[in-house]
């Protein structure tokens, strides 16, 4: 993905390039991923100097179907250096 632009314009390009190789299904599952950059975040307040942030953007069309792990994710991440970004696209009830 380094071929596309940096910022909001290389995100929408690298979804839409991505798009048509990927397929929509059930459950969405949000806790994992976010435990999983949680990691990354953790290991870096390891570090002696504050040098890296995490930004996790989720898009989904689903609804979420572990909303209490998934809550319970967030609450975990908002102590590290990284943000959470969840962009709900269709017509589900986010």
């Amino acid at each position: 993905f380094s071929a596309f632009p940096a910022g909001v314009e290389g995100i929408v390009q690298a979804y839409s390039a991505c798009l048509p190789h990927i397929r929509f299904y059930g459950p969405t599952n949000f806790s994992p991923i976010i435990n999983h950059v949680a990691r990354f975040a953790a290991q870096a307040t390891q570090q002696e100097t504050a040098s890296q942030y995490f930004i996790l953007l989720i898009i989904t069309d689903g609804v979420i179907s572990d909303m209490d792990e998934t809550r319970h994710a967030v609450v975990q991440a908002s102590k590290l250096p990284m943000s959470i970004i969840i962009v709900g696209v269709g017509n589900a009830d986010f």
